[in-house]
């Protein structure tokens, strides 16, 4: 055998009677798929117990609440991602358990689907480009493995439905802060994970796995900046958005009135303030804003303005190898829904009381008692005032 360069490459040549070069692979490279990892996360709810009335529903939290609701898959994720290469990141996730309506549950659908390409050597500087989501909150950015209510609230995440959509967003954040995002999830301390401490984006603006309906994308932009204080952990942040979104003509009612082009002024600006649980937590946002509304006065869609958001308190008790997080959230929302039938109109008053408990990495048991008023409108049902209590419970496996 005998060795040579080539343009500083190791070359062995075999054998003596061909010369056939072969390439020697550096004993520390991998090929893309074997930087691909695989991991994900099922969620089991029931919600009937002590339940006091069947007419109180919450069609964008959980789709098994109320009236012939039973157990229910809510969420059966699987994830595959990875360092493809130094400047390439993927991450795909389809879930197995959505439900597209209350009579249609389980379905296969994809949530993520993007790629973030580094723009330095660092990746400090990098775009995500696909299907991911829009950096619109804090609650809305957590995982729903992460976050500690069952839902989340009404007046952030009725921004964006499922909270995600398809575009291109430009995040940045330096190593360090990148550092601390990765941290405050792996410590169990019910972080959102890495959005950038700057992210500003284009997106479509009908929500994930919906299509285009006009030719304006929405803009987004977020600062959220995660500090240390001492042995504490604060992160504060503001966003906001813009953009037109178009009714869907299959979400509405025959008689109600519309926009002859059915685009409606789509616009919000929200705060957020999160101190991380060691071990007192505190999480809270408000946006304001303005977007498609059901108006029963007119029985039309109008553009109205909404407002509203909630505080979690949350407190961690580590037991031996074992952690329980008692907590409380409070939330108000005013406004409509422009992703359901006739952009329904909301007006939410809520108070939810319950506690986390992880007894094993694979397992969480989450322990939920919701106090609730709704009234929730649209053209098809007016002066629906719906209010109860219930006790709900969820079983999450981590894999």
């Amino acid at each position: 055998m005998i060795a040579i360069l080539v343009f500083g490459i190791p070359v062995a040549l075999f054998g003596q009677k061909d010369s056939t070069l072969t390439l020697k692979t550096p004993e520390n490279s991998k090929k893309w798929f074997e930087t691909i990892s695989i991991r994900g996360y099922t969620q089991i709810r029931y919600n009937r117990l002590l339940e006091t009335n069947e007419s109180l529903n919450c069609e964008q939290c959980d789709r098994s609440w109320g009236k012939d609701g039973g157990f229910f898959i809510r969420r059966m994720r699987i994830i595959f991602f990875g360092q493809i290469n130094k400047r390439v990141y993927m991450y795909v996730q389809p879930d197995f358990a959505s439900s597209p309506s209350s009579d249609r549950l389980h379905f296969g659908q994809l949530r993520d689907a993007y790629f973030d390409l580094g723009l330095d050597e660092g990746n400090e500087f990098r775009l995500r480009i696909g299907q991911s989501k829009v950096p619109f909150g804090f609650e809305n950015m957590q995982s729903s493995q992460n976050r500690i209510p069952l839902d989340r609230n009404d007046a952030l995440n009725s921004a964006v439905a499922n909270e995600r959509d398809l575009g291109v967003f430009f995040y940045w954040a330096p190593k360090e802060k990148r550092k601390l995002f990765s941290e405050l999830v792996n410590s169990g301390l019910k972080g959102s994970g890495d959005y950038g401490v700057f992210a500003l984006g284009l997106y479509n603006g009908q929500t994930a796995n919906s299509p285009e309906l006009n030719s304006e994308p929405h803009a987004v932009i977020r600062y959220s900046n995660p500090m240390r204080v001492g042995e504490q952990i604060v992160e504060a942040g503001l966003q906001a958005y813009t953009g037109k979104f178009v009714m869907p003509k299959a979400n509405l009612s025959s008689g109600v009135k519309v926009n002859s082009d059915l685009n409606y002024r789509d616009e919000r600006v929200a705060a957020t303030f999160v101190l991380y649980p060691k071990p007192l937590g505190i999480q809270a946002e408000y946006n304001i804003g303005r977007g498609p509304q059901f108006n029963k006065s007119t029985d039309s869609i109008e553009n109205k303005s909404l407002s509203g958001g909630y505080i979690t308190l949350s407190y961690f008790i580590p037991v031996h190898n074992q952690i329980l997080i008692p907590f409380v959230r409070a939330q108000h929302y005013t406004g409509g829904k422009k992703h359901e039938r006739d952009a329904r109109s909301y007006e939410v008053n809520e108070l939810e009381l319950g506690a986390e408990w992880q007894p094993l990495k694979q397992f969480e048991l989450v322990v939920m008692y919701t106090l609730s008023e709704r009234r929730f409108e649209d053209f098809q049902k007016q002066d629906n005032l719906q209010s109860g209590r219930l006790l709900r419970v969820q079983a999450q496996f981590n894999f």
